[in-house]
């Protein structure tokens, strides 16, 4: 399907789930609500489902990138209705499941085996379908209980027409939208393109899941499940099975007397420490993928699964990060501009009276409120703004983490909405740079670099006699050159001397011919003054300046 035709394809879905309901007209501009108001669908009447039944159905129809979308949103209970909120959670493991003979026979051609000999038991009903797989339950013949995952058949092939279609919105923002150029669209659907062909890619998901479980082993805060590695491929995975109550279970949580704002805290906690201290975090943090461990209702725990998408930050991207965020939350905003400046997140002329100013005037409304009275909707366009004032380049490296803070905002929403994000993330950004500049770090990561210096010394004299000897020849280089516009100069010099000689001769010739020519003199006295200012301007502009060659 071409580029036109998935589009014509998204419009038709859209018609027949009636989308157009959705649509606020009188916001719409001129061009577009024309549109709107002579599209057939409008004589059609509207499906019997909701509204949140319809779009979860649109979006399941229109394929796993529409679905991530949906998942995100499902999360945002204070930008969405709380009807289309509880329909639109529902993607994130309740999506309509494939044939299980094609997840049976996938399993076997890629283990090369039969399901009833690689498990003693196999349940062919899923007990759980997503957007790019869907998940079998089974056990080992040593009675260990798993769960089988399987890549959806021929998903690979709608993913890549639909990257394809946002890259031509990309390209189509970038060039005719204001913003389009510091927004970077291209960039950020580059970034997308490699997250979500990497989530295709099962045994890159079990490598993640093995290192963040390596991350928290022995931590009560976070457990992984294991991966059997024997029965894993690129697009069969078989891990452990865990047993939890799904983080938006509220009833069962509360039946179980799990201290809801614990769990708030340690979600924030496991947060910081997965970006800041291991610079690995868990990017596709949606409710799905979320389990509560109550068998200590006062220290309740998170189970994470499926770790398809994981983000990682540089060091230096790390280090920004966290001194904006302390400086931030200590309401220091001129250390904010400063940082912003140093890193190069706004443009190096930035006034920082000015940045400062606006990011006080962002930041300071949100302290000191519980999160269920902190309108983070209303702060992106805030700073959405404030970025378009300061010409502020939109972050690719940053959109995971971005994305995984509007999680774990919604996540802590339903949680614990009394829960203060601030007084429950600054201790642990202090006690991070705190350790992050003790001598022991220090120590620490300078003999982490140790061996390669000690590799590269052998070649250090050799770097350096190459280093000298590239620096006597641009000084020659440069003498050589330095001459050559010397050279040049004396000859513009000389040049324009013979010049002036010859004006100087002319104008004696001239002066000669009025004296010897018979009433030559009587002639020229007799000119009107106009001749005479005539004769001088030209001689003006014809008489060499020093700015001739």
């Amino acid at each position: 399907m071409s580029r036109l035709g998935r589009m014509a394809h998204i419009v038709r879905v859209a018609g027949k789930y009636r989308l157009d309901e959705f649509v606020d007209a009188s916001r719409l501009p001129a061009p577009a609500r024309a549109l709107l108001a002579i599209n057939p669908w409008r004589l059609t009447a509207s499906p019997a489902a909701s509204r949140g039944d319809r779009l979860r159905h649109a979006l399941e129809e229109l394929g796993p990138v529409f679905i991530k979308f949906g998942q995100l949103l499902s999360t945002r209970r204070d930008l969405m209705p709380t009807d289309i909120a509880d329909a639109l959670a529902q993607l994130q493991d309740n999506v309509a499941p494939f044939p299980e003979s094609e997840s049976v026979a996938l399993i076997e051609q890629s283990l090369g085996q039969s399901v009833k000999t690689l498990f003693a038991r196999f349940d062919t009903t899923p007990m759980a379908s997503a957007s790019v797989a869907q998940v079998h339950s089974a056990a080992l013949h040593d009675g260990r209980e798993v769960v089988v995952k399987v890549v959806r058949p021929g998903i690979e092939a709608v993913i890549r027409k639909d990257l394809a279609l946002m890259y031509t919105l990309a390209r189509l923002v970038q060039r005719y939208l204001p913003d389009g150029p510091r927004l970077r669209p291209v960039e950020v659907v580059n970034d997308y393109e490699h997250t979500i062909l990497d989530e295709l890619d099962l045994a890159r998901e079990a490598a993640n899941a093995s290192q963040l479980r390596r991350n928290f082993e022995g931590s009560d805060l976070l457990y992984v499940p294991e991966v059997h590695w024997d029965f894993t491929r690129h697009n069969v995975l078989v891990m452990e099975r865990i047993y939890g109550i799904p983080v938006t279970d509220m009833q069962q949580l509360e039946a179980r007397k799990v201290d809801l704002k614990v769990l708030g805290e340690r979600g924030v906690e496991i947060f910081f420490t997965q970006v800041l201290r291991d610079s690995f975090f868990h990017a596709d943090m949606h409710p799905g993928n979320i389990f509560v461990d109550a068998s200590d209702p006062d220290k309740p725990s998170y189970i994470a699964i499926d770790c398809a998408i994981i983000g990682s930050l540089s060091e230096s991207d790390q280090y920004y990060l966290a001194r904006n965020l302390l400086a931030i939350f200590q309401r220091d905003y001129h250390e904010v501009a400063r940082l912003h400046v140093e890193c190069g997140w706004v443009a190096p002329d930035t006034r920082l009276q000015d940045f400062e100013s606006a990011m006080r005037a962002v930041c300071e409304p949100i302290f000191e409120k519980p999160i269920s009275e902190i309108s983070f909707g209303q702060l992106l366009i805030y700073l959405f703004r404030t970025a378009r004032r300061f010409d502020m380049q939109v972050q690719p490296q940053l959109v995971l983490l971005q994305k995984t803070l509007l999680n774990i905002e919604g996540l802590g929403r339903q949680l614990y909405p009394k829960l203060n994000l601030w007084d429950t993330a600054q201790p642990f950004l202090e006690n991070w740079i705190e350790e992050r500049y003790s001598p022991q770090s220090v120590i620490k990561r300078l003999q982490r670099q140790a061996p390669s210096w000690l590799e590269q010394l052998p070649q250090l004299p050799d770097a350096l006699f190459e280093s000298l000897q590239q620096s006597r020849d641009m000084q020659q280089r440069y003498d050589r050159q330095r001459q050559e516009l010397e050279a040049q100069a004396r000859l513009s010099r000389h040049a324009l001397r013979k010049r002036r000689r010859y004006y100087l001769a002319a104008l004696a010739c001239a002066l000669a011919a009025i004296i010897t020519v018979p009433d030559a003199t009587s002639a020229v006295l007799e000119a009107p003054p106009a001749s005479w200012v005539l004769t001088g301007l030209a001689l003006l502009l014809l008489w060499p300046t020093g700015k001739q060659d």
